[in-house]
C-alpha cells in the first residue's frame, strides 16, 4: 500500500545544545517500527550521551563533519560521506 509523507514531523531531540529531528518515516510519522528516515540539523558543539539502540544505524552527512565517539575511539564523518551501526542485540543481523 502507497502512504505519502506530505511533510516530516519535529521530534524533541536529546542533546546540548538543541538539535532538528524531522521525520519522513519512522514510529512517529508513518507507524513505522522497521526503519526511520529523518533529516537532522545539529549545531556546532552538539552532543548527546552514548547510545547502544536495538536497531542498525545509518547516516549521511550533507555538510559538515559528524563525530562519533565508539568505544576509546573516535571517527569524524565528513560531508559526502556515510556512516553504518549494526545494533548490538543482534535484530540487525
Amino acid at each position: 500500500m502507497l502512504k505519502i509523507i506530505k511533510s516530516p514531523i519535529r521530534i524533541q531531540a536529546a542533546g546540548t545544545p538543541p538539535k532538528t529531528i524531522e521525520e519522513f518515516i519512522g514510529r512517529v510519522a508513518s507507524e513505522t517500527s522497521t526503519v526511520s528516515i529523518a533529516r537532522m540539523t545539529s549545531p556546532s558543539g552538539w552532543s548527546e550521551s552514548g547510545q547502544t539502540p536495538e536497531f542498525d544505524e545509518c547516516t549521511v552527512v550533507l555538510a559538515g563533519c559528524l563525530r562519533v565517539e565508539i568505544g576509546d575511539g573516535m571517527q569524524d564523518v565528513r560531508t559526502g560521506q556515510a556512516r553504518s551501526t549494526r545494533c548490538n542485540s543482534g535484530l540487525g543481523a
